[in-house]
Protein backbone atom coordinates (compact mmCIF):
# COMPACT_ATOMS: atom_id res chain seq x y z
CA UNK A 1 0.00 0.00 0.00
CA UNK A 2 2.84 2.41 0.85
CA UNK A 3 4.39 1.84 -2.59
CA UNK A 4 1.04 2.45 -4.28
CA UNK A 5 0.57 5.76 -2.47
CA UNK A 6 4.14 6.82 -3.19
CA UNK A 7 3.65 6.24 -6.89
CA UNK A 8 0.34 8.13 -7.23
CA UNK A 9 0.95 11.12 -9.46
CA UNK A 10 -0.30 12.84 -12.56
CA UNK A 11 0.97 15.56 -14.85
CA UNK A 12 -0.36 19.12 -14.71
CA UNK A 13 -0.90 20.50 -18.20
CA UNK A 14 -3.84 22.87 -17.98
CA UNK A 15 -2.46 26.42 -18.23
CA UNK A 16 0.20 28.95 -17.24
CA UNK A 17 0.23 32.00 -14.98
CA UNK A 18 2.64 34.87 -15.61
CA UNK A 19 3.09 38.31 -14.09
CA UNK A 20 1.86 39.77 -17.38
CA UNK A 21 -1.34 37.68 -17.26
CA UNK A 22 -2.36 38.29 -13.67
CA UNK A 23 -4.66 41.17 -12.68
CA UNK A 24 -3.13 44.09 -10.80
CA UNK A 25 -5.70 43.70 -8.02
CA UNK A 26 -5.95 40.24 -6.40
CA UNK A 27 -9.73 40.50 -5.98
CA UNK A 28 -10.03 40.99 -9.74
CA UNK A 29 -7.88 37.89 -10.27
CA UNK A 30 -10.05 35.93 -7.82
CA UNK A 31 -13.18 36.99 -9.69
CA UNK A 32 -11.57 35.95 -12.98
CA UNK A 33 -10.64 32.49 -11.71
CA UNK A 34 -13.88 31.74 -9.89
CA UNK A 35 -15.74 32.86 -13.00
CA UNK A 36 -13.70 30.43 -15.10
CA UNK A 37 -14.36 27.68 -12.56
CA UNK A 38 -18.11 28.34 -12.78
CA UNK A 39 -17.92 28.34 -16.59
CA UNK A 40 -16.17 24.96 -16.40
CA UNK A 41 -19.18 23.73 -14.36
CA UNK A 42 -17.04 22.60 -11.44
CA UNK A 43 -19.19 21.25 -8.62
CA UNK A 44 -19.09 23.08 -5.29
CA UNK A 45 -17.10 25.92 -6.83
CA UNK A 46 -17.55 28.01 -3.64
CA UNK A 47 -16.25 25.28 -1.32
CA UNK A 48 -13.15 26.43 0.57
CA UNK A 49 -10.92 24.99 3.25
CA UNK A 50 -10.92 27.18 6.36
CA UNK A 51 -7.81 26.81 8.53
CA UNK A 52 -7.82 28.20 12.07
CA UNK A 53 -5.63 27.90 15.14
CA UNK A 54 -6.87 28.04 18.73
CA UNK A 55 -5.36 29.72 21.79
CA UNK A 56 -3.01 26.73 22.31
CA UNK A 57 -1.80 26.90 18.73
CA UNK A 58 -3.67 23.74 17.72
CA UNK A 59 -4.52 24.05 14.01
CA UNK A 60 -7.78 22.72 12.56
CA UNK A 61 -9.13 22.78 9.03
CA UNK A 62 -12.53 22.03 7.47
CA UNK A 63 -14.55 22.78 4.34
CA UNK A 64 -17.09 25.61 4.44
CA UNK A 65 -18.94 27.46 1.69
CA UNK A 66 -18.15 31.00 0.59
CA UNK A 67 -21.31 33.10 0.89
CA UNK A 68 -20.11 36.53 -0.18
CA UNK A 69 -17.07 38.54 -1.17
CA UNK A 70 -16.16 42.12 -2.04
CA UNK A 71 -13.26 44.51 -1.60
CA UNK A 72 -13.58 44.24 2.20
CA UNK A 73 -13.29 40.46 2.42
CA UNK A 74 -14.72 36.95 2.16
CA UNK A 75 -17.64 35.79 4.28
CA UNK A 76 -19.19 32.53 5.48
CA UNK A 77 -21.68 31.50 8.17
CA UNK A 78 -21.46 29.04 11.04
CA UNK A 79 -22.16 28.51 14.74
CA UNK A 80 -19.95 30.65 16.93
CA UNK A 81 -19.97 27.91 19.56
CA UNK A 82 -18.40 25.41 17.17
CA UNK A 83 -14.74 24.43 17.21
CA UNK A 84 -13.93 26.95 14.49
CA UNK A 85 -15.99 29.64 16.19
CA UNK A 86 -14.17 29.18 19.48
CA UNK A 87 -10.80 29.13 17.71
CA UNK A 88 -11.58 32.40 15.93
CA UNK A 89 -12.73 34.00 19.19
CA UNK A 90 -9.34 33.18 20.72
CA UNK A 91 -7.22 33.81 17.65
CA UNK A 92 -9.08 35.85 14.99
CA UNK A 93 -6.82 34.97 12.08
CA UNK A 94 -7.37 32.35 9.40
CA UNK A 95 -6.51 31.18 5.92
CA UNK A 96 -8.87 30.14 3.13
CA UNK A 97 -7.99 27.68 0.36
CA UNK A 98 -9.90 27.20 -2.86
CA UNK A 99 -8.87 24.11 -4.85
CA UNK A 100 -10.23 23.55 -8.33
CA UNK A 101 -8.59 20.29 -9.34
CA UNK A 102 -10.14 20.27 -12.80
CA UNK A 103 -8.26 23.50 -13.62
CA UNK A 104 -5.10 22.61 -11.63
CA UNK A 105 -5.59 25.77 -9.58
CA UNK A 106 -5.46 26.85 -5.96
CA UNK A 107 -6.01 30.20 -4.27
CA UNK A 108 -4.86 30.88 -0.71
CA UNK A 109 -6.19 33.95 1.13
CA UNK A 110 -4.86 34.90 4.56
CA UNK A 111 -5.99 37.58 6.99
CA UNK A 112 -7.84 38.74 10.08
CA UNK A 113 -11.40 37.59 10.79
CA UNK A 114 -14.26 39.62 12.24
CA UNK A 115 -17.79 38.60 13.17
CA UNK A 116 -20.65 39.91 11.04
CA UNK A 117 -23.58 41.69 12.67
CA UNK A 118 -26.94 40.19 13.61
CA UNK A 119 -28.73 41.89 10.69
CA UNK A 120 -26.43 40.15 8.19
CA UNK A 121 -26.82 36.87 10.09
CA UNK A 122 -30.62 37.12 10.04
CA UNK A 123 -30.70 38.06 6.36
CA UNK A 124 -28.70 35.03 5.33
CA UNK A 125 -30.26 32.62 7.85
CA UNK A 126 -33.79 33.34 6.62
CA UNK A 127 -32.73 33.11 2.97
CA UNK A 128 -31.97 29.42 3.56
CA UNK A 129 -34.50 26.61 3.05
CA UNK A 130 -36.57 25.77 6.14
CA UNK A 131 -34.84 22.39 6.44
CA UNK A 132 -31.45 24.14 6.73
CA UNK A 133 -32.84 26.58 9.31
CA UNK A 134 -34.17 23.68 11.37
CA UNK A 135 -30.85 21.82 11.15
CA UNK A 136 -28.96 24.85 12.44
CA UNK A 137 -31.49 25.34 15.25
CA UNK A 138 -31.28 21.63 16.15
CA UNK A 139 -27.52 21.24 16.27
CA UNK A 140 -25.20 22.46 18.99
CA UNK A 141 -22.33 22.30 16.54
CA UNK A 142 -19.19 20.36 17.54
CA UNK A 143 -20.68 19.18 20.85
CA UNK A 144 -21.14 15.44 21.56
CA UNK A 145 -24.58 13.85 21.14
CA UNK A 146 -25.77 10.52 22.49
CA UNK A 147 -27.08 9.15 19.22
CA UNK A 148 -28.27 10.03 15.73
CA UNK A 149 -31.81 9.23 16.91
CA UNK A 150 -31.59 11.90 19.61
CA UNK A 151 -30.53 14.48 17.04
CA UNK A 152 -33.30 13.50 14.62
CA UNK A 153 -35.95 13.62 17.36
CA UNK A 154 -34.87 17.13 18.33
CA UNK A 155 -35.19 18.12 14.67
CA UNK A 156 -38.68 16.61 14.41
CA UNK A 157 -39.82 18.39 17.58
CA UNK A 158 -38.63 21.74 16.21
CA UNK A 159 -40.26 21.05 12.82
CA UNK A 160 -43.63 20.62 14.55
CA UNK A 161 -43.26 23.94 16.38
CA UNK A 162 -41.86 25.95 13.48
CA UNK A 163 -43.60 25.29 10.16
CA UNK A 164 -42.74 28.62 8.53
CA UNK A 165 -39.30 29.53 9.80
CA UNK A 166 -37.03 28.37 12.60
CA UNK A 167 -35.47 30.53 15.31
CA UNK A 168 -31.90 31.53 14.57
CA UNK A 169 -29.64 30.39 17.44
CA UNK A 170 -28.01 33.34 19.15
CA UNK A 171 -24.58 31.80 18.59
CA UNK A 172 -25.15 31.29 14.84
CA UNK A 173 -23.76 34.03 12.63
CA UNK A 174 -21.32 35.15 10.00
CA UNK A 175 -17.60 35.73 9.73
CA UNK A 176 -15.56 37.80 7.30
CA UNK A 177 -11.87 37.45 6.52
CA UNK A 178 -10.09 40.69 5.58
CA UNK A 179 -7.31 39.66 3.17
CA UNK A 180 -3.73 40.55 3.94
CA UNK A 181 -2.17 38.14 1.44
CA UNK A 182 -3.27 36.14 -1.60
CA UNK A 183 -1.48 33.37 -3.46
CA UNK A 184 -2.53 32.11 -6.90
CA UNK A 185 -1.16 28.66 -7.79
CA UNK A 186 -1.27 27.16 -11.25
CA UNK A 187 -0.12 23.58 -11.73
CA UNK A 188 2.57 23.13 -14.40
CA UNK A 189 4.43 20.30 -16.07
CA UNK A 190 7.14 18.52 -14.10
CA UNK A 191 5.97 20.13 -10.84
CA UNK A 192 7.56 23.47 -11.85
CA UNK A 193 4.37 25.24 -10.85
CA UNK A 194 3.48 28.94 -11.09
CA UNK A 195 2.97 30.72 -7.76
CA UNK A 196 2.22 34.45 -7.62
CA UNK A 197 1.71 36.11 -4.24
CA UNK A 198 0.09 39.46 -3.42
CA UNK A 199 0.98 41.38 -0.26
CA UNK A 200 0.31 44.96 0.79
CA UNK A 201 3.24 47.38 0.91
CA UNK A 202 3.82 50.28 3.33
CA UNK A 203 1.33 52.43 1.37
CA UNK A 204 -1.30 49.65 1.57
CA UNK A 205 -0.96 48.96 -2.15
CA UNK A 206 -0.93 45.42 -3.46
CA UNK A 207 2.44 44.17 -4.71
CA UNK A 208 2.91 40.86 -6.52
CA UNK A 209 5.93 38.59 -6.45
CA UNK A 210 6.69 35.18 -7.88
CA UNK A 211 7.40 32.36 -5.42
CA UNK A 212 9.43 29.28 -6.18
CA UNK A 213 7.35 26.13 -6.36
Amino acid sequence: MTDLIRDVRREYKYATLSSAQIAKNPLDQFMRWIGEAEKAKIQDVTAMALATSDARGQPTVRIVLLKGFDETGFSWFSDGGSEKGQALAANPRAELLFHWRELDRQIRIRGEVVALGSVEADTYFYSRPLASQLAAATSQQSRPVGSREELEQRYKDLAVLHTDRAPRPTTWGGFKLHPQAYEFWQGREGRLHDRLQFKRDAEEQWRVQRLQP
